[in-house]
This record gives C-alpha cells, sequence and structure tokens, in this order.
C-alpha cells in the first residue's frame, strides 16, 4: 500500500466524500425553507392564490430535498465509530450532548410537521399549515446550529476537562453553555447559515430563469424570482460581513490556519498583504505571482495598515496546515461571494427598470448560477477544515491520533468505492424526482379558494 492509501489519507478521503456530498442538501433545505415562509406569509397576507401555487410546487421539491439529506446523512455517523474510533471516544461526552440536541430539538421538530407541509394543504387551516411551514424552517436551522456547534468546538475547544490518559483519555463537559457558546460557534453558524440561504435562493433562481427562457410558468417563475432575489442579495451583503467577523475570530483563535488562508508565510514587523490572487510555494514560502493589496490583511484583522499578522513562520513545520488546498479553497470561496453579489446587483437594477425578465443572458446565466453558491459553500468547509490540520480537535487531538486501531486501508477502500457507486445511483435517482418535478411544473390550483381561518 502506497503512503498515499494509507490508513490516515483514506480515512479522511472517505469521510470528505460523504460529508461533501451530503452537504449538497441540508443548505437547500435550510434556503427553501426560509424561502417557503416568506411565499406562504405573502399568501396568507395578500389571499393571492398565486402564492399558494407558488408555495405548493416549492414544498414538492422541498421534499425530495429533505428525504435525501436524510438519506445522505445516516452514512457519516456510523464512520465515527468505524473509522475515527480513538476520536469518537475523546469528544463522545461533548458530541453526545450536542448530536443529542440536534435530534430531539431540531430534527424531530423539521420531520414531525414535514406531514402537515406537504399533505396538510386541505386537512388543516391555513394558518396552521403556515406554522407548520415556519416549524420545519426552524427544525432545519437547528439542526445545522448544533452540528455546527459540535464543529466549532472542535476548533476551539472551551468548557471541558480532560480525564484518563493514552487511547482512553476523553474530554468531559465543565460548562454545557461555555461549551455551545465556545470563540468560534457563532460566528460560524451565522456564516454557514447565510450561506444556505444563498443556496435556496440561487437554486429557486436558476429553475425559474429556466421557465422564464423556455416561456413556461411565467407568473410563478418570475413572483418566485423576485422573492428569491431579493434574499440572494441580502445573504450577498451578510455573507461578506460574516465573513469578516469569522477571519477575525479566527486570527485570535487559529491563526495558522488564517495565515494559510491568506498565504501569509512571513509574520515580519510591517503590514501584512492582502492577496486577490496567488500561486502560494510552501518550499520558498512565498505566493508566486501574486496580486495583493499591501497592508490589506493588516487593515482586515486590525483595522490599521501597518500593524504585522503572525504568520507561518512561528510555527513548527509539522504544526502548519497545508497550505495550497487551504488559500485555494478559501479564495474560490471569496471569488464566488463577489461574484453572487454582483449578479444579484445587477438584477436588482434591471428589475427596477422592468428589463430583468427581458434581459435573455442573464437569465441563461442563473441557470448555471446555483453552481456559485455551491461551490462557495464546498469550499468553505474545505478551507475550514483541512485548515484545522493537523488537528481534528484544535490543540488537543491530531488527526491521525483518532484513527481506529483495528481498521485496514484495503477495508476503507473497497467501502469508498461500495459508497461511491451507492451515492452515484441515489444521486441519479435525486436528478430524475428533481427534473420530473421541474418539467411538470406547478399544479393548477382552484382560484375561487378562500382562506379561513
Amino acid at each position: 500500500m502506497t503512503e498515499f492509501l494509507s490508513t490516515e489519507i483514506l480515512a479522511r478521503l472517505q469521510f470528505a466524500l460523504t460529508i461533501m456530498f451530503h452537504y449538497l442538501f441540508p443548505p437547500l433545505s435550510i434556503g427553501l425553507g426560509l424561502l417557503l415562509v416568506f411565499m406562504e406569509g405573502i399568501y396568507l397576507k395578500t389571499k393571492n392564490p398565486i402564492y399558494e401555487k407558488i408555495t405548493k410546487f416549492w414544498v414538492k421539491i422541498y421534499a425530495a430535498n429533505f428525504a435525501m439529506g436524510v438519506a445522505t446523512g445516516l452514512v457519516m455517523e456510523f464512520q465515527f465509530g468505524t473509522n475515527w474510533a480513538t476520536y469518537s471516544r475523546f469528544v463522545g461526552d461533548i458530541f453526545g450532548s450536542a448530536l443529542a440536541s440536534e435530534g430531539i430539538f431540531a430534527f424531530f421538530l423539521e420531520s414531525g410537521f414535514l406531514a402537515i407541509l406537504v399533505f396538510g394543504w386541505d386537512r388543516v387551516s391555513p394558518k396552521v399549515h403556515f406554522f407548520s411551514t415556519l416549524m420545519v424552517a426552524l427544525g432545519s436551522v437547528g439542526s445545522a446550529v448544533w452540528i455546527i456547534i459540535a464543529n466549532a468546538w472542535m476548533q476551539s475547544p472551551t468548557g471541558f476537562h480532560l480525564v484518563g490518559e493514552g487511547m482512553q483519555q476523553k474530554a468531559v463537559i465543565d460548562d454545557f453553555w461555555a461549551m455551545v457558546f465556545n470563540p468560534s460557534s457563532v460566528r460560524m453558524i451565522v456564516h454557514a447559515i447565510i450561506g444556505c440561504w444563498l443556496m435556496g435562493a440561487f437554486f429557486v433562481m436558476s429553475i425559474c430563469a429556466y421557465y422564464i427562457i423556455q416561456k413556461k410558468h411565467l407568473e410563478v417563475a418570475k413572483k418566485s424570482f423576485v422573492i428569491a432575489l431579493l434574499l440572494g442579495f441580502t445573504a450577498s451583503l451578510l455573507a461578506a460581513s460574516s465573513g469578516h467577523f469569522l477571519a477575525d475570530r479566527i486570527a485570535i483563535t487559529q491563526p495558522a490556519k488564517l495565515a494559510a488562508m491568506e498565504g501569509h508565510f512571513s509574520t515580519g514587523t510591517g503590514g501584512a498583504p492582502l492577496y486577490l490572487f496567488g500561486i502560494p510555494n510552501s518550499e520558498k514560502e512565498k505566493v508566486e505571482y501574486g496580486i495583493k493589496i499591501p497592508g490589506g490583511l493588516s487593515f482586515l484583522v486590525h483595522w490599521n495598515f501597518s500593524s504585522p499578522v503572525i504568520g507561518l513562520d512561528q510555527f513548527k513545520k509539522e504544526d502548519r496546515p497545508p497550505v495550497g488546498i487551504t488559500f485555494f479553497s478559501y479564495h474560490l470561496m471569496i471569488s464566488l461571494g463577489v461574484y453572487m453579489l454582483f449578479i444579484t446587483t445587477l438584477s436588482l437594477i434591471l428589475l427596477k427598470k422592468k428589463k430583468l425578465f427581458e434581459t435573455k443572458w442573464i437569465m441563461k446565466l442563473y441557470c448555471v448560477s446555483i453552481l456559485a453558491p455551491i461551490l462557495a459553500n464546498q469550499a468553505g468547509w474545505v478551507a475550514t477544515e483541512v485548515g484545522r490540520q493537523p488537528w481534528i480537535v484544535y490543540g488537543l487531538m491530531r488527526t491521525p491520533d483518532g484513527l481506529s486501531k483495528a481498521v485496514k486501508a484495503d477495508q476503507i477502500l473497497f467501502s469508498i468505492i461500495v459508497f461511491a457507486f451507492i451515492y452515484i445511483l441515489l444521486f441519479m435517482a435525486y436528478i430524475f424526482v428533481i427534473h420530473n418535478k421541474i418539467k411538470h411544473g406547478p399544479d393548477e390550483i382552484m382560484q375561487n379558494k378562500k382562506i379561513g381561518a
């Protein structure tokens, strides 16, 4: 077995592949959930049947996406016990509390009200149905909150003490709320949820743009597009500001990660540059072909252009994260964020001039722009997780130390191949279902229906 196919590399690769595939669906559920609240809220307010038609259509898409999220999420939990048993023992007390809270307070809330959301249109009053929509949206956000809390604790662990030694050592909670509100949690939650809103908004706009180009379901498409556009523009602005405040915290809690994200090798005595583009060279410890703003990183971290920022030279080489992947994924996320802010701003200008839906090139661009938030969300998490290396729990446990001792590389490789095949089939089934729902379009509704109490 080559070094590349070592147990550690394969275990990390398997978890990365499964979680990246899974993460296609929960962000979309969160983004669509908020849009459903807006759409059904407008229906209750205006009593316009078109918004009922709009909401019913997107509920069908939501339900299919929710099912995929559940199916793909189960695999990750098994990997904690198979590939990462030592790590699971170490964080079991911490993760047990967070993930149990996610199941009790969030997942059951979302799944419990989902049946009313999907099947309750003619069985409960409109206000009760709207309440179920709110609860499903709240539950989807709650699931993300508790899972991100667990991940944020890995980035900046607090509220615990260590017991035992060696492989039997584990972290035990001292203060539950200190664990929940660890230094990274709130900022990570805010930034991640905003990223989910972007994904939901661009997903809706991509489908609506397709309908507009095809001249189908125009009333539904245009009204849905405007609602999603307003969310997309707002989320684009919020993503930039929340990302900045998260980076500020990373500069304090994980300075090596920030240095890798920015390709900042040398601390120096003056201002640190902000690289807009470049190719980091870890051997030469420099960014080649770099386009930079002198003192830009210092300004973002310290609000002045002259203060030094901690560089990678302050850390032993074995304690530095992989710079290339961290740098490129971080800059890809930022570039896509700028693109989404630009295109939504331009779209609002065209909308005000009543030229948006007649501008075919921008509609065609929106058809493929769903890739922007998908890639931005994935790249952001890659930067977060790779930038934490070589620690699986920052400052407490290195990644190789969290591996299961009984699992072999060939066993993991076999399971990767099997799960890849299963995931390909699942994704094909998902695309088939979503394609059929989009092709069918919104159902016709009774125009004389009145809203009850």
